[in-house]
Order: C-alpha cells, then sequence, then structure tokens
C-alpha cells in the first residue's frame, strides 16, 4: 500500500471501533472487496436463522425458573407456525384459545417473547429478567414470569390482563439487522388491557451487553420507568426517562 493507502486504512480502522455499522468498506474496481462481500453474505444468514429457528422453550424454562419469583407459565399466540407467524402479523397479537395465566394481581407482571429474534431471547432473556427482578423487587410485588411463543407486542395486553398485573414489562426479541441480530427490548404497558396502542407504551431497546445497552442499565431505566407511570397514571408518549445518566452514575 502507499502512505496514503495506510494512512486511509487507519482511519477507518479507528473510526470502525466506535459502531457495529459497516463502514469505509473499500472496493475492488466497481465493486465491493470479496472479504467484504463474504461477511455481510454471513450477517445475511445469522439475522435469518434468529429470525427462523425456535425458541429453545424448555431451556429458556429453567434458566428463568431459577431468577425465584414463580414457576414460569408457556403461552403461544394464535399463529400456528413461525411461517404463519411472519406472514400474519396480528396472529400474533391475539392469545390462543383457551389461553391462561395465573390471576395475580401483582404490581408488575413480566412477559419473555421470542418476537422477531428468538435468538436475542435465548440469549438475554433470563439474565435482564434477573437485572428487572433485583431492581424492582424490594418496592413491587412481581408476578411469576410468563414465556410466550410466536408472539407480538400485544400478546402482553391479555397476559396482563388476565394477570390482572398494574404494570406490564415484556422483554421481546428484536428484529434482527445485518449489524446485530441478537438484541432484545422491554416494553411497558401501564394497565395493560386488550386494544391498547403503541403509543400507550415505552421501550428500552438495543439491549445485548457488551456491544449494546446491559442488563443493569437497561433495569435501572425500566424501574424508572414503572414510577414514572404509577405517578403518572399511564405509560406511553406522556412519560419520560427521568433516570440518572450512566455518565452521571460513574
Amino acid at each position: 500500500m502507499s502512505p496514503n493507502e495506510v494512512a486511509v486504512q487507519e482511519f477507518w480502522d479507528e473510526l470502525r471501533k466506535t459502531t457495529q455499522a459497516r463502514i469505509g468498506l473499500g472496493r475492488a474496481g466497481n465493486a465491493l472487496p470479496t472479504r467484504r462481500v463474504l461477511e455481510l453474505a454471513a450477517a445475511h444468514a445469522v439475522a435469518r436463522d434468529a429470525v427462523h429457528v425456535p425458541l429453545d422453550t424448555d431451556r429458556l424454562v429453567t434458566a428463568v425458573r431459577t431468577v425465584g419469583i414463580g414457576e414460569p407459565t408457556v403461552v403461544t399466540s394464535r399463529a400456528a407456525s413461525r411461517d404463519e407467524y411472519l406472514r400474519r402479523p396480528d396472529l400474533g397479537r391475539l392469545p390462543a384459545d383457551g389461553m391462561s395465566v395465573p390471576d395475580t394481581g401483582a404490581d408488575i407482571g413480566f412477559m419473555l417473547a421470542d418476537g422477531l429474534s428468538p435468538t436475542a431471547l435465548d440469549r438475554h432473556g433470563a439474565a435482564l429478567l434477573t437485572a428487572l427482578v433485583a431492581a424492582l423487587k424490594d418496592r413491587h410485588s412481581l408476578a411469576p414470569p410468563v414465556i410466550a411463543t410466536q408472539a407480538r407486542v400485544a400478546l402482553g395486553d391479555h397476559v396482563g390482563a388476565l394477570a390482572r398485573v398494574r404494570t406490564l414489562l415484556v422483554i421481546i426479541g428484536e428484529r434482527p439487522g445485518l449489524s446485530v441480530a441478537d438484541s432484545v427490548g422491554i416494553y411497558l404497558t401501564h394497565q395493560p388491557r386488550p386494544g391498547r396502542a403503541d403509543a400507550e407504551r415505552n421501550c428500552i431497546s438495543n439491549i445485548h451487553p457488551p456491544e449494546g445497552l446491559g442488563y443493569a442499565d437497561a433495569a435501572r431505566v425500566a424501574a424508572s420507568l414503572v414510577d414514572g407511570a404509577l405517578a403518572l397514571g399511564r405509560s406511553g408518549v406522556d412519560l419520560k426517562d427521568t433516570s440518572p445518566r450512566l455518565s452521571e452514575l460513574t
């Protein structure tokens, strides 16, 4: 390489340390270098697998059971298969016939949903739930967790209403991208019931340590939103995160 090419390469190498985006890929003639094309194809395959590989429900139940807030209940949506779930988002928002969860009347309920990345829930679900329980258990009563398959966020409205929880936290696998395929989000809905709109929820996204938001930080924000929802009497667009930023805590 010429000195100029070395300098350009060093510039992009340093900048890539700050982002997972594909930047400064270079070129070979009028195309990307072969190595970059293969990396992109591999990332696409990982993202597809994250969507289509089914959740190992038995393993997640075992992991969630150790959190210590009760025996997990497993439910499913009205989507009969993964293909139908992807083709019919509406069915993923509705409970299967006869769905039942314990009626607890607890302050906080939890639903762990496979969403668009069962892989993400498998990797992060139990650990994130552990952090949420640690942040909330001293001030709130907690319902036993519910694990939902072929599930969209709105399925939690039915779960929360049946359990009669005051606030529901849905941990769900987020749509995979070509940089991150295993990210989860938390959706908070105060007084959940069927028919809630997305504007009545709050979302904490991009949770996938070590590159993304960490479990403890996500739980801290969620606890702050729970407090805000209780004070405001609702969740959604009127509720803002007022928790201290990480920089303020260090």
